[in-house]
Protein backbone atom coordinates (compact mmCIF):
# COMPACT_ATOMS: atom_id res chain seq x y z
CA UNK A 1 0.00 0.00 0.00
CA UNK A 2 1.40 3.59 -1.14
CA UNK A 3 1.89 6.13 1.66
CA UNK A 4 -0.54 9.28 2.26
CA UNK A 5 0.94 11.74 0.05
CA UNK A 6 2.27 15.03 1.57
CA UNK A 7 4.38 18.36 0.33
CA UNK A 8 6.09 17.65 3.67
CA UNK A 9 9.55 15.56 4.12
CA UNK A 10 9.19 13.44 6.87
CA UNK A 11 10.52 10.59 8.59
CA UNK A 12 7.47 9.13 9.60
CA UNK A 13 6.32 6.18 8.12
CA UNK A 14 2.88 7.51 6.87
CA UNK A 15 4.38 10.70 5.18
CA UNK A 16 5.49 10.95 1.75
CA UNK A 17 7.50 13.81 -0.41
CA UNK A 18 6.28 13.84 -3.74
CA UNK A 19 8.90 16.48 -4.97
CA UNK A 20 12.25 14.67 -3.66
CA UNK A 21 10.29 11.13 -5.00
CA UNK A 22 9.03 12.68 -8.76
CA UNK A 23 11.83 15.39 -9.18
CA UNK A 24 15.01 14.40 -6.97
CA UNK A 25 14.82 10.82 -6.67
CA UNK A 26 14.62 10.47 -10.77
CA UNK A 27 10.75 7.88 -10.20
CA UNK A 28 9.06 10.69 -12.46
CA UNK A 29 5.25 10.71 -12.69
CA UNK A 30 6.03 7.02 -14.11
CA UNK A 31 7.07 5.51 -11.06
CA UNK A 32 3.87 7.51 -9.24
CA UNK A 33 1.55 6.11 -11.69
CA UNK A 34 2.81 3.21 -10.90
CA UNK A 35 2.62 3.46 -7.09
CA UNK A 36 -1.55 2.55 -8.23
CA UNK A 37 -2.52 6.13 -6.82
CA UNK A 38 -6.99 6.20 -6.50
CA UNK A 39 -6.64 10.38 -6.85
CA UNK A 40 -3.91 13.06 -8.32
CA UNK A 41 -1.23 14.49 -6.22
CA UNK A 42 -2.20 18.06 -5.36
CA UNK A 43 1.15 18.96 -7.03
CA UNK A 44 -0.21 18.08 -10.43
CA UNK A 45 -3.80 19.31 -9.75
CA UNK A 46 -3.65 22.69 -12.28
CA UNK A 47 -5.60 26.23 -11.94
CA UNK A 48 -8.85 25.59 -13.65
CA UNK A 49 -8.76 27.77 -16.64
CA UNK A 50 -4.85 25.54 -17.65
CA UNK A 51 -7.10 22.08 -17.85
CA UNK A 52 -8.34 21.09 -21.37
CA UNK A 53 -12.15 22.07 -21.19
CA UNK A 54 -13.83 19.39 -23.95
CA UNK A 55 -16.39 22.61 -24.84
CA UNK A 56 -13.71 24.18 -27.01
CA UNK A 57 -12.56 21.14 -28.78
CA UNK A 58 -14.03 21.27 -32.32
CA UNK A 59 -14.51 18.16 -33.81
CA UNK A 60 -15.20 19.55 -37.42
CA UNK A 61 -12.19 20.27 -38.21
CA UNK A 62 -8.26 18.97 -38.44
CA UNK A 63 -5.09 19.69 -39.41
CA UNK A 64 -4.04 19.21 -42.86
CA UNK A 65 -2.63 16.30 -43.61
CA UNK A 66 0.16 16.54 -46.71
CA UNK A 67 1.72 13.55 -48.75
CA UNK A 68 5.38 14.46 -49.67
CA UNK A 69 5.70 11.81 -52.62
CA UNK A 70 6.62 14.75 -55.10
CA UNK A 71 7.87 17.73 -53.84
CA UNK A 72 8.32 18.96 -57.63
CA UNK A 73 4.64 19.26 -57.74
CA UNK A 74 4.28 23.16 -56.69
CA UNK A 75 0.97 22.36 -55.35
CA UNK A 76 2.71 20.47 -52.73
CA UNK A 77 4.93 22.93 -51.77
CA UNK A 78 2.75 25.60 -52.05
CA UNK A 79 0.20 23.32 -49.30
CA UNK A 80 3.27 23.23 -46.63
CA UNK A 81 2.94 27.07 -46.49
CA UNK A 82 -0.40 27.22 -46.94
CA UNK A 83 -0.88 25.58 -43.99
CA UNK A 84 2.26 26.58 -41.98
CA UNK A 85 0.42 30.71 -42.84
CA UNK A 86 -2.80 29.12 -41.77
CA UNK A 87 -3.17 26.31 -38.67
CA UNK A 88 0.66 26.42 -37.88
CA UNK A 89 0.49 22.28 -38.04
CA UNK A 90 0.34 20.00 -40.13
CA UNK A 91 0.82 16.20 -40.69
CA UNK A 92 3.02 14.70 -43.58
CA UNK A 93 2.63 11.13 -44.69
CA UNK A 94 4.98 9.72 -47.50
CA UNK A 95 7.97 11.42 -45.90
CA UNK A 96 10.96 9.51 -46.79
CA UNK A 97 11.71 8.64 -43.10
CA UNK A 98 11.82 4.43 -43.05
CA UNK A 99 8.91 3.29 -41.21
CA UNK A 100 10.71 1.17 -39.03
CA UNK A 101 12.91 3.74 -38.28
CA UNK A 102 10.06 5.61 -36.41
CA UNK A 103 8.91 1.89 -34.78
CA UNK A 104 12.28 1.33 -33.49
CA UNK A 105 12.85 4.98 -31.97
CA UNK A 106 9.79 4.53 -29.96
CA UNK A 107 10.18 1.29 -29.08
CA UNK A 108 13.75 2.45 -27.60
CA UNK A 109 11.65 5.29 -25.73
CA UNK A 110 9.83 2.64 -23.75
CA UNK A 111 13.16 0.90 -23.01
CA UNK A 112 14.77 4.13 -21.53
CA UNK A 113 11.83 4.82 -19.68
CA UNK A 114 11.10 1.12 -18.68
CA UNK A 115 14.85 0.94 -16.61
CA UNK A 116 14.93 1.68 -12.68
CA UNK A 117 14.78 5.18 -11.04
CA UNK A 118 18.45 5.02 -10.50
CA UNK A 119 19.74 4.32 -13.96
CA UNK A 120 17.36 7.20 -15.77
CA UNK A 121 18.34 9.80 -12.84
CA UNK A 122 22.11 9.23 -13.78
CA UNK A 123 21.16 11.61 -16.66
CA UNK A 124 19.88 14.20 -14.67
CA UNK A 125 20.18 17.94 -14.27
CA UNK A 126 22.29 17.07 -11.21
CA UNK A 127 24.04 13.96 -12.36
CA UNK A 128 24.55 13.92 -15.86
CA UNK A 129 28.29 14.73 -16.95
CA UNK A 130 26.86 17.14 -19.74
CA UNK A 131 23.80 19.72 -20.24
CA UNK A 132 23.29 17.98 -23.53
CA UNK A 133 21.65 15.26 -21.91
CA UNK A 134 19.30 15.73 -19.44
CA UNK A 135 16.65 13.62 -17.96
CA UNK A 136 13.63 15.02 -15.95
CA UNK A 137 9.95 15.38 -15.28
CA UNK A 138 7.55 18.32 -15.89
CA UNK A 139 8.88 21.40 -17.60
CA UNK A 140 10.21 23.39 -14.97
CA UNK A 141 9.57 22.25 -11.72
CA UNK A 142 10.98 25.26 -9.67
CA UNK A 143 8.72 27.95 -11.39
CA UNK A 144 5.68 26.10 -12.04
CA UNK A 145 2.80 26.70 -9.61
CA UNK A 146 1.46 23.25 -10.68
CA UNK A 147 3.26 20.19 -12.32
CA UNK A 148 2.71 18.52 -15.58
CA UNK A 149 1.77 14.91 -15.62
CA UNK A 150 5.29 13.76 -17.93
CA UNK A 151 8.47 12.49 -17.87
CA UNK A 152 11.21 13.76 -20.89
CA UNK A 153 15.00 12.92 -21.84
CA UNK A 154 15.80 15.85 -23.48
CA UNK A 155 19.35 14.66 -26.51
CA UNK A 156 20.94 18.05 -27.81
CA UNK A 157 23.28 16.91 -30.77
CA UNK A 158 26.63 18.00 -30.77
CA UNK A 159 28.49 15.41 -32.42
CA UNK A 160 28.19 11.73 -33.25
CA UNK A 161 31.37 11.22 -30.29
CA UNK A 162 29.78 12.85 -27.89
CA UNK A 163 26.66 10.79 -28.43
CA UNK A 164 28.00 7.70 -28.07
CA UNK A 165 29.82 8.93 -24.71
CA UNK A 166 26.77 10.43 -23.22
CA UNK A 167 23.66 9.42 -24.85
CA UNK A 168 21.84 6.47 -22.83
CA UNK A 169 22.63 3.52 -24.60
CA UNK A 170 19.09 2.10 -24.51
CA UNK A 171 17.76 4.99 -27.02
CA UNK A 172 21.22 6.43 -28.43
CA UNK A 173 21.23 4.64 -31.91
CA UNK A 174 17.35 4.35 -32.31
CA UNK A 175 17.54 8.11 -31.78
CA UNK A 176 20.31 9.03 -33.98
CA UNK A 177 19.09 7.53 -36.85
CA UNK A 178 15.85 8.96 -36.81
CA UNK A 179 18.03 12.32 -36.73
CA UNK A 180 19.55 11.45 -39.43
CA UNK A 181 16.98 9.81 -41.51
CA UNK A 182 14.63 12.53 -40.76
CA UNK A 183 17.58 15.72 -42.39
CA UNK A 184 16.26 15.20 -46.40
CA UNK A 185 12.77 15.43 -45.28
CA UNK A 186 13.50 18.72 -43.18
CA UNK A 187 16.10 19.94 -45.95
CA UNK A 188 12.51 19.73 -48.38
CA UNK A 189 10.16 21.61 -45.71
CA UNK A 190 12.51 24.54 -45.66
CA UNK A 191 13.27 24.85 -48.93
CA UNK A 192 9.48 25.34 -49.50
CA UNK A 193 9.04 27.83 -46.81
CA UNK A 194 11.63 29.65 -47.68
CA UNK A 195 10.81 29.97 -51.00
CA UNK A 196 7.60 31.73 -50.62
CA UNK A 197 9.90 34.06 -48.39
CA UNK A 198 12.13 35.07 -51.62
CA UNK A 199 14.77 32.68 -50.22
CA UNK A 200 16.00 31.87 -53.56
CA UNK A 201 18.09 29.05 -52.23
CA UNK A 202 19.48 27.74 -48.98
CA UNK A 203 23.45 28.32 -48.85
CA UNK A 204 25.36 26.79 -46.17
CA UNK A 205 24.72 30.19 -44.15
CA UNK A 206 21.27 30.27 -44.02
CA UNK A 207 20.95 26.07 -43.49
CA UNK A 208 23.23 27.05 -40.29
CA UNK A 209 20.86 29.15 -39.29
CA UNK A 210 17.56 27.41 -39.72
CA UNK A 211 18.61 23.99 -39.02
CA UNK A 212 21.83 24.89 -37.74
CA UNK A 213 21.33 23.01 -33.80
CA UNK A 214 19.01 19.67 -33.03
CA UNK A 215 17.68 18.46 -29.92
CA UNK A 216 15.64 15.25 -29.45
CA UNK A 217 13.32 14.71 -26.76
CA UNK A 218 11.97 11.34 -25.98
CA UNK A 219 8.29 11.67 -23.59
CA UNK A 220 6.37 9.82 -21.51
CA UNK A 221 3.20 10.29 -20.10
CA UNK A 222 1.44 7.66 -18.08
CA UNK A 223 -1.59 6.58 -16.77
CA UNK A 224 -2.77 9.40 -14.76
CA UNK A 225 -5.27 9.08 -11.68
CA UNK A 226 -7.87 11.95 -12.40
CA UNK A 227 -6.59 13.24 -15.48
CA UNK A 228 -9.19 16.05 -16.30
CA UNK A 229 -7.67 17.69 -13.04
CA UNK A 230 -4.31 17.85 -14.53
CA UNK A 231 -2.52 18.02 -17.89
CA UNK A 232 0.68 16.16 -19.69
CA UNK A 233 2.11 19.54 -21.41
CA UNK A 234 1.10 23.14 -20.59
CA UNK A 235 -0.26 25.70 -23.84
CA UNK A 236 2.70 27.06 -25.22
CA UNK A 237 4.02 27.57 -28.42
CA UNK A 238 8.33 25.81 -29.26
CA UNK A 239 11.17 27.97 -29.43
CA UNK A 240 11.85 26.18 -32.69
CA UNK A 241 12.37 26.56 -36.49
CA UNK A 242 10.65 23.28 -37.18
CA UNK A 243 9.27 20.54 -34.69
CA UNK A 244 9.18 16.85 -36.45
CA UNK A 245 6.86 15.43 -33.86
CA UNK A 246 6.39 11.18 -33.80
CA UNK A 247 3.36 10.66 -31.67
CA UNK A 248 1.67 6.84 -31.04
CA UNK A 249 -1.48 6.11 -31.38
CA UNK A 250 -3.09 7.03 -28.14
CA UNK A 251 -3.56 10.69 -29.39
CA UNK A 252 -3.85 13.77 -26.75
CA UNK A 253 -2.04 16.48 -28.74
CA UNK A 254 -4.35 19.59 -28.89
CA UNK A 255 -3.42 22.47 -31.44
CA UNK A 256 -5.23 26.29 -31.06
CA UNK A 257 -7.03 27.05 -34.28
CA UNK A 258 -5.46 30.53 -34.80
CA UNK A 259 -7.19 33.79 -33.30
CA UNK A 260 -9.65 32.06 -31.81
CA UNK A 261 -10.51 30.13 -28.11
CA UNK A 262 -11.20 26.55 -29.75
CA UNK A 263 -8.80 23.53 -29.32
CA UNK A 264 -8.45 20.82 -32.57
CA UNK A 265 -7.04 17.43 -31.59
CA UNK A 266 -4.65 16.07 -33.80
CA UNK A 267 -5.59 12.57 -34.58
CA UNK A 268 -2.62 10.07 -34.82
CA UNK A 269 -2.36 8.46 -38.13
CA UNK A 270 0.06 5.21 -38.64
CA UNK A 271 3.03 6.48 -39.95
CA UNK A 272 3.09 10.21 -40.16
CA UNK A 273 4.56 12.70 -38.69
CA UNK A 274 3.35 16.01 -37.30
CA UNK A 275 5.35 19.74 -38.37
CA UNK A 276 4.60 22.45 -36.67
CA UNK A 277 6.10 25.60 -36.94
CA UNK A 278 8.51 26.88 -34.38
CA UNK A 279 9.09 31.13 -32.56
CA UNK A 280 12.04 31.03 -34.56
CA UNK A 281 10.77 30.56 -37.97
CA UNK A 282 7.54 32.67 -36.72
CA UNK A 283 10.07 35.33 -36.53
CA UNK A 284 12.19 34.88 -39.29
CA UNK A 285 9.26 35.01 -41.51
CA UNK A 286 8.01 38.35 -39.75
CA UNK A 287 5.12 36.54 -38.80
CA UNK A 288 4.26 35.22 -42.08
CA UNK A 289 4.38 31.68 -40.67
CA UNK A 290 3.12 30.90 -37.34
CA UNK A 291 3.90 29.27 -34.33
CA UNK A 292 0.82 27.90 -32.49
CA UNK A 293 -0.24 27.01 -29.13
CA UNK A 294 -0.32 23.09 -28.29
CA UNK A 295 -0.54 21.20 -25.25
CA UNK A 296 -0.74 17.24 -24.18
CA UNK A 297 -3.97 15.91 -22.32
CA UNK A 298 -3.03 12.99 -19.31
CA UNK A 299 -5.10 10.08 -19.85
CA UNK A 300 -6.50 8.13 -17.73
CA UNK A 301 -6.33 4.79 -19.67
CA UNK A 302 -3.47 4.51 -21.61
CA UNK A 303 0.37 5.43 -21.24
CA UNK A 304 1.45 7.48 -24.36
CA UNK A 305 4.59 8.62 -25.63
CA UNK A 306 5.89 11.08 -28.63
CA UNK A 307 9.35 11.86 -29.75
CA UNK A 308 9.94 15.25 -31.28
CA UNK A 309 12.93 16.84 -32.82
CA UNK A 310 13.41 20.56 -32.41
CA UNK A 311 15.24 21.69 -35.41
CA UNK A 312 16.78 25.35 -34.38
CA UNK A 313 19.33 27.92 -35.27
CA UNK A 314 23.02 27.77 -33.20
CA UNK A 315 22.74 28.92 -30.12
CA UNK A 316 24.77 32.00 -31.23
CA UNK A 317 23.16 33.12 -34.05
CA UNK A 318 21.17 35.95 -34.03
CA UNK A 319 17.54 35.83 -35.21
CA UNK A 320 14.56 38.47 -36.96
CA UNK A 321 13.17 38.63 -40.29
CA UNK A 322 14.95 37.63 -42.52
CA UNK A 323 16.64 39.54 -45.07
CA UNK A 324 14.70 38.79 -47.81
CA UNK A 325 11.47 39.47 -46.31
CA UNK A 326 12.25 43.04 -45.50
CA UNK A 327 14.01 43.89 -48.79
CA UNK A 328 10.51 42.44 -50.24
CA UNK A 329 9.08 46.03 -48.48
CA UNK A 330 7.45 44.45 -45.10
CA UNK A 331 8.11 46.79 -41.87
CA UNK A 332 9.91 44.54 -39.25
CA UNK A 333 7.86 43.62 -36.28
CA UNK A 334 10.47 41.62 -34.88
CA UNK A 335 14.13 42.79 -33.43
CA UNK A 336 17.27 41.29 -33.66
CA UNK A 337 17.75 38.34 -30.67
CA UNK A 338 20.35 36.15 -29.83
CA UNK A 339 18.74 32.84 -29.90
CA UNK A 340 20.20 31.48 -26.44
CA UNK A 341 18.71 34.43 -24.80
CA UNK A 342 15.67 34.00 -26.45
CA UNK A 343 15.64 30.01 -25.34
CA UNK A 344 16.82 30.75 -22.09
CA UNK A 345 14.02 33.04 -21.47
CA UNK A 346 11.41 30.43 -22.80
CA UNK A 347 13.00 27.77 -20.06
CA UNK A 348 13.31 29.72 -17.00
CA UNK A 349 9.55 30.48 -16.62
CA UNK A 350 6.44 28.00 -16.80
CA UNK A 351 4.36 27.06 -19.87
CA UNK A 352 2.27 30.66 -20.71
CA UNK A 353 1.14 30.05 -23.80
CA UNK A 354 2.75 32.52 -26.78
CA UNK A 355 4.28 34.68 -24.03
CA UNK A 356 8.09 34.36 -24.99
CA UNK A 357 7.47 35.59 -28.35
CA UNK A 358 6.87 38.91 -27.04
CA UNK A 359 10.26 38.56 -25.81
CA UNK A 360 11.56 39.56 -29.97
CA UNK A 361 8.90 42.09 -30.48
CA UNK A 362 10.06 44.85 -31.83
Amino acid sequence: MAPAMTTTSSSSDDTFDIINYAVHQGHGVKGLSELGLKSLPNQYVQPIDERIDMTTVIDEHSIPVIDMSDLSDQKVADSICDASERWGFFQVVNHGVPLKVLDEVKESTYRFFSQAAEEKNKHSKDNSPTNNVRFGTSFTPHAEKALEWKDFLSLFYVSQEEADAYWPQACKDEALEFLKSSEIMIKKLLGALTQRLNVKEIDEEKENLLMGSKRINMNYYPKCPNPELTIGVGRHSDVSTLTILLQDQVGGLYVRKLETDSWIHVPPIEGAIVINIGDALQIMSNGRYKSVEHRVAANGNHNRISVPIFVNPRPNDVIGPLREVIEGGETPIYKQVLYSDYVKHFFRKAHDGKGTVDFAKI
